[in-house]
């Protein structure tokens, strides 16, 4: 059965970066794809954009595609955005589908932080996104969970619901979404950082305008 992943954020704004990972981890692993966007974000400060300006820019972004989609079930549910809450949602709706949940290389060696980080393994695989250079140091409780779960092939997450984590090698932009807002806060225009779709709709990008945030 075909995986579905998803990739979680603020998206705030969405920019290429986003866009080139999911793309690329989709066609990595021949899966579905879905970003998420986060409501309220547990480990960092609430976005500059509000939900349904957030929403509107993912639209934008995602238009005239067939690899990439949206899921909104965070934005639609109250209180902290837990991803050990979506995907037991996920998992609930899609029964032994292969779920893959796609996390760039410094958030995973950090998911011992996470809300019960040790549920994630029985609900989805874990798809690391990796970036050149030496990989982050994990802790050794996270070195004990993933032992044993290591896999080389996309084949080896079809095989089976949940439960492997697999290395996936994309190409790694390093954008920022704060320099982005900055630039637009300053009346500059990030060209080429943010997908065509956001400046071909007016207004789109007016929540950064005369916002500046640190």
């Amino acid at each position: 059965m075909r995986p579905l992943a998803i990739l979680g954020g603020t998206f705030d704004p969405v920019h290429v970066g986003h866009l080139c990972v999911a793309w690329e981890a989709s066609e990595l692993l021949d899966a579905e794809v879905h970003l998420v966007p986060a409501s309220v974000p547990p480990h960092r400060p609430p976005p500059v954009a509000s939900a349904a300006q957030r929403v509107a820019m993912l639209r934008a972004a995602l238009a005239g595609q067939d690899r990439l989609g949206l899921d909104l079930r965070e934005l639609e549910r109250a209180g902290p955005s837990y991803t050990v809450d979506t995907l037991a949602a996920l998992r609930a709706e899609h029964g032994t589908r292969p779920l893959v949940l796609l996390m760039g290389a410094d958030a995973f060696a950090g998911l011992t932080g996470w809300h019960r980080w040790r549920d994630l393994f029985d609900l989805a695989h874990i798809g690391v996104l990796s970036r050149p250079g030496d990989p982050p140091s994990s802790p050794p409780a996270l070195q004990a969970a993933v032992a044993g779960r290591l896999v080389e092939t996309a084949e080896a997450l079809h095989g089976r619901p949940a439960g492997c984590v697999m290395s996936l090698d994309v190409t790694p932009l390093a954008i920022s979404a704060t320099r982005i807002r900055d630039r637009l806060a300053a009346g500059r225009l990030p060209r080429y950082l943010l997908p065509e779709g956001l400046f071909a709709e007016p207004g789109l990008l007016a929540p950064y305008r005369s916002t500046r945030r640190p």
